[in-house]
């Protein structure tokens, strides 16, 4: 993928919603954010209030479009006020195992692959391997493969630096999710980052995309 442009990205999990907090697999699902994940939108969205955003964008997860109105509603710096809403920039998806518990859905994986726990798995495999795992042991295999999911993501990638109000030093609001921003972090991070600390809800993560297609890691899972 070539990147034209040179700017920043700045990431934000969204608020907590109550998958999270019933643990469930939440890719494509959708649910609705908690009191608290309200107001972590309202918390980073405070913080973020005098960026100037040359652009927005969001998740079309309901979850992630709300905490990216929030965050606009309370910005003073931008001439934007509504984030694009893009299914090429959701969460992995996964499939079968959607809404399932997640050590439920972790430990069947593990145990294809041979693995007593989840943890193991990660450590042994690392991360890329993980949504080819997922995919494998989805009976209806629809959850999304590693290719799948980083072909539909350099289409997200391709659509913001193709939007005519980025330029060469423009800040842009991505509103996603938490595993979206991990596979980030693996993927460009440069093994800087600790991987088993996953982005807290209403987290800030950053990205600098230069005109050469490299990508840098400003800052991981800011609060």
């Amino acid at each position: 993928m070539k990147i034209m442009k040179t700017f920043d990205l700045y990431i934000v999990r969204h608020g907590q919603t109550y998958y999270n907090i019933y643990r469930k697999m939440q890719g494509w699902s959708n649910s609705p954010l908690t009191n608290q994940g309200q107001k972590d939108a309202e918390n980073i969205a405070k913080k973020l209030a005098n960026i100037e955003f040359d652009a927005a964008y969001t998740s079309d997860m309901t979850r992630a479009e709300y905490t990216a109105e929030v965050i606009l509603k309370h910005n003073q710096a931008s001439k934007i006020n509504r984030a694009i809403a893009t299914p090429l920039l959701r969460g992995v998806f996964y499939g079968y195992y959607e809404g399932t518990n997640i050590d439920e859905a972790n430990h069947i994986v593990s145990a294809t692959h041979g693995e007593s726990n989840y943890h193991d798995l990660v450590n042994k495999y690392g991360q890329v391997k993980i949504k080819d795992f997922f995919h494998e042991s989805d009976p209806f295999h629809q959850a999304e493969n590693n290719d799948e999911y980083w072909q539909r993501w350099h289409k997200g990638f391709e659509k913001i630096q193709n939007d005519k109000n980025v330029q060469d030093g423009s800040k842009v609001l991505l509103v996603s999710h938490g595993p979206a921003i991990l596979s980030l972090i693996d993927r460009y991070g440069q093994g800087k980052y600790d991987l088993e600390k996953r982005p807290e809800n209403g987290s800030l993560t950053k990205l600098h995309f230069d005109s050469d297609g490299n990508v840098t890691v400003l800052g991981y899972n800011i609060k």
